[in-house]
């Protein structure tokens, strides 16, 4: 059995990995995150977790990126079921960089009903609130310089570090 800290930490941890599967488009790892009955309710989708993973996979191609950043969390745990509030914010941007659909941050709060389920906490059901909308078309401006720059399936410099981890598949 583990401690009240360790279920809160599992599921921020379940939070953030949400965040980063959709900002790298690893659609399986979004899914992987909802319960086998889960179901989502975002601003334009409303229904089950495979439906969901389903909208995601023709909603995403248009952005050429997300990039989710979480604040306050609170959890009450009941056993093997909890409640979490999430605040964050989530900027979005596209081709054209003048286009208000694809150009846009939000502030939201994730509303989660928890579930563990094969020893790991699951989302039941999630309500992605939208606090409000703020439109970022024509702002943003194009990198500059050399360096790193992110990246999807395998390219990004979280994935190769993480490759360099002992016992891990290399991504190069």
């Amino acid at each position: 059995m583990t401690s009240e800290r360790d279920d809160r930490a599992e599921i921020y941890d379940l939070v953030c990995s949400y965040c980063r599967a959709v900002d790298r488009r690893d659609l399986a790892g979004v899914r992987a995150l909802y319960a086998r009955d889960g179901v989502d309710h975002h601003t334009g989708f409303d229904g089950s977790a495979d439906e969901y993973v389903a909208w995601l996979a023709k909603m995403l191609p248009a952005l050429d990126g997300t990039m989710h950043l979480l604040g306050n969390h609170l959890v009450e745990l009941a056993g093997d079921e909890a409640v979490a509030e999430t605040y964050g914010q989530a900027v979005h941007w596209g081709t054209p960089a003048d286009e208000p659909a694809l150009n846009f941050t939000t502030g939201f709060r994730y509303v989660d009903h928890l579930v563990r389920e094969d020893g790991a906490w699951r989302i039941r059901e999630r309500w992605a609130v939208r606090e409000w909308i703020r439109s970022d078309a024509g702002r943003l401006l194009p990198g500059t310089g050399s360096g790193p720059r992110a990246g999807r399936h395998g390219n990004d410099p979280w994935d190769l570090a993480v490759g360099r981890l002992p016992d891990r598949p290399r991504a190069d």
